[in-house]
């Protein structure tokens, strides 16, 4: 079904603007309308990387993944970590289509190493969109045989990630730089995701480009630390998505030496650049969470061990009963209490203490006496809600964040497959 482009209303917890990104040498973008789902809205990103690109990946666990997904796991390694190309469609999952989703898949990587002069194996495929509809591929190779080549390097950041929204309701995009042997180097990236948002390896689409030189081992190890702090570590309805697709582009445009090793102190700045942008564009999907009114941080202590307490945070994140509390403004500080005990995870009520908004209101396995409440309803009508648990067992910690579960998030998704 064609969608005419409506605008929805943008989140609350949005930034005030998109962020001024510098162009990434070795990086050309083009954008498109294919018409697929959308019309009157650029719904096809194309990108063109330099010669000698490298390139990173994690993508969704989910055993009913995408045939993109499938497509960019086996080029990482068929190509060797090299990248020319990127196609992402919005509007389109390309999930669940069986055998005529894979020659989609096919006939567009074999379409972009012409128009590019590349591998196949170096073009790179994301779809995002509804699930178990079959893609009409020819929309997309026929204007990477047309105007995709001569148009690289006409579009903007906000244009490329405008274009792979869905329910999205503003861009997303980050950019740091860092120095690398005297040479000033960018990283810039843009994400989309909104609802289905539980990641379990990356987001639902992110791209993260950069000019340095970076060979591609030392690119997978910083992506894989770098999302399991930001993007791991986000949850808006515990939903995995069949789609969810993390890749960072090192073109080496910016002139300095390679860096070959995980531990090269050269790198520092821009590894934990790196990590920066990844925690933005992270914060900015649950920021978008469909239907969201509050951005909401959970922080866990004292725990066994830091999965433990990851694991803890996720079961209040993902908590309707929490989420729903916090919609209403209401500190119900029990909701928290039984999102610990059903964790699985060790706890002892009598060691729990349970802070909001920096207040502790339970303690020693009952509410604090006499705590003062009006601080913590002030918390509570804020945009900006923190929940702390210490468990009081051991060293054990970790952060999460969410947002609150509205109405709205039922009107959106009753509506969006039709």
């Amino acid at each position: 079904m064609v969608k005419t482009a409506m605008a929805q209303p943008v989140s609350p917890l949005a930034p005030a603007q998109f962020p001024a990104m510098p162009p990434v040498s070795g990086v050309a973008l083009c954008v498109f309308n294919t018409g697929l789902r959308y019309q009157g809205r650029p719904d096809l990103l194309v990108a063109r990387l330099a010669p000698g690109t490298t390139a990173a990946g994690v993508f969704t666990r989910s055993l009913t993944r995408s045939a993109p997904v499938d497509w960019c796991r086996q080029a990482l390694a068929d190509g060797q970590g090299l990248g020319r190309v990127l196609v992402v469609n919005a509007g389109n999952a390309n999930a669940f289509t069986g055998r005529k989703g894979v020659e989609t898949v096919e006939r567009t990587a074999a379409a972009a190493a012409r128009a590019f002069d590349c591998r196949a194996a170096e073009v790179f495929i994301a779809s995002t969109g509804t699930i178990g509809v079959t893609l009409d591929d020819s929309k997309i190779t026929a204007l990477l045989e047309g105007p995709a080549p001569a148009q690289a390097g006409s579009a903007s950041w906000h244009d490329a990630a405008s274009a792979i929204m869905t329910t999205d309701t503003f861009a997303k995009g980050a950019t740091r730089s860092a120095t690398v042997d005297g040479v000033t180097v960018s990283v810039c990236g843009i994400a989309k995701g909104s609802g289905m948002i539980a990641p379990d390896m990356a987001t639902m689409l992110a791209y993260v480009f950069t000019d340095a030189a970076v060979s591609p081992a030392v690119l997978q190890a910083w992506l894989r630390e770098g999302v399991d702090r930001s993007f791991n570590a986000i949850t808006v309805d515990s939903d995995t998505s069949t789609s969810d697709t993390l890749m960072l582009f090192a073109t080496g445009a910016a002139g300095h030496a390679p860096v070959v090793a995980d531990d090269d102190p050269r790198a520092a700045a821009l590894r934990a650049a790196l990590f920066e942008v990844l925690l933005d564009l992270a914060h900015q999907v649950v920021r978008d969470g469909e239907g969201a009114t509050r951005f909401v941080s959970v922080r866990v202590t004292g725990a066994r061990s830091d999965q433990a307490a990851r694991r803890i945070a996720l079961a209040i994140a993902n908590s309707p009963l929490v989420k729903t509390a916090i919609a209403g403004a209401d500190a119900n500080w029990g909701r928290i209490v039984m999102a610990v005990g059903k964790s699985g995870e060790e706890a002892d009520r009598d060691r729990l203490q349970v802070r909001v908004g920096g207040v502790l209101i339970a303690a020693e396995g009952e509410p604090v006496a006499d705590y003062d409440e009006t601080p913590v309803a002030q918390h509570m009508q804020g945009r900006e809600i923190d929940i702390e648990v210490d468990l009081g067992l051991a060293e054990g910690r970790s952060q999460v964040w969410t947002c609150d579960l509205t109405h709205r998030y039922i009107d959106i998704n009753a509506d969006y497959r039709t």
